[in-house]
């Protein structure tokens, strides 16, 4: 049976939540074998189809990404990222998108990026039963170039800033959030400050959760890596092993070999 998003609430300061990212159904399948929340995260953009940022994600995107998720999948909680554009107009318009995705996927949440600044449109979406997930500290949707991600939270206005963002995403109505980049004694006492869980991506293991980018930390994402990636596998190396003896082996008449070919009915 799948978890539901009262059980991630709940498990605060308890065994700390295995939160990985997915986009298609076979990796969906995976990890959520392993997964208490999968996300179905706007970065799709950027490792699916190769765009230099999240803002180029939209709804139909996401709702196409999610439902390939929501299907291959039994166990997680699927949260579904709001993208770029779909929810700063006004806590009205936010809420027409997030019913349409929460609709279309039959997703258990929408995860939304910002703090004290749309805490009024996540109090209308968990009014509306709608539940949401927050997402503080380094924000991907407003960064327009790889340069712009950076740690968040290292002077004391940011610091002071960040925890009002968590107490007005937890006052707000969600049911967890994200907290990205963030320097690991500021993520602790962030932890420690608010009753609903806090899940790292680049803040220590101070967190309630991790999350990861599933093909970061399986060696498939080209480029530069982040400090806080740790890479588990090296499958850009073992794709390109396989694929090169396949080339060898068609350029040679190997394969297919006698095993992979058809034959007549009646031969011998």
């Amino acid at each position: 049976m799948r978890k539901t998003v009262q059980n991630i609430k709940s498990a605060k300061n308890k065994t700390p939540l295995v939160c990985l990212t997915a986009y298609t159904a076979p990796m969906a399948n995976i990890a959520d074998q392993h997964c208490d929340l999968i996300l179905v995260g706007d970065s799709l953009s950027m490792v699916l189809y190769g765009e230099n940022s999240t803002q180029n994600a939209n709804i139909e995107m996401m709702v196409r990404h999610g439902r390939a998720v929501i299907k291959s999948s039994k166990n997680a909680v699927i949260v579904v990222d709001m993208p770029f554009g779909s929810y700063e107009n006004s806590p009205e318009e936010a809420l027409k998108n997030a019913q349409t995705i929460i609709n279309e996927t039959g997703a258990c949440a929408v995860k939304l990026e910002g703090g004290e600044n749309i805490k009024d449109t996540i109090k209308l979406l968990t009014n509306s039963d709608i539940p949401v997930m927050g997402h503080i500290g380094l924000l991907p949707q407003s960064v327009n170039s790889p340069d712009g991600f950076k740690v968040q939270g290292r002077e004391q206005d940011q610091a002071e800033q960040l925890m009002k963002d968590a107490k007005a995403v937890e006052q707000a109505g969600a049911f967890s959030f994200v907290i990205e980049a963030v320097p690991e004694p500021l993520a602790a006492v962030i932890t420690a400050s608010v009753s609903i869980p806090a899940i790292g991506i680049g803040a220590s293991a101070a967190c309630d959760g991790q999350i990861l980018v599933t093909e970061d930390m399986l060696g498939l994402s080209v480029g530069r890596k982040p400090k806080f990636v740790k890479a588990y596998a090296d499958l850009n190396k073992n794709i390109d092993n396989a694929l090169s003896q396949y080339a060898k082996d068609v350029q040679e008449r190997s394969f297919p070999a006698e095993e992979n070919t058809y034959k007549n009915k009646n031969a011998a």
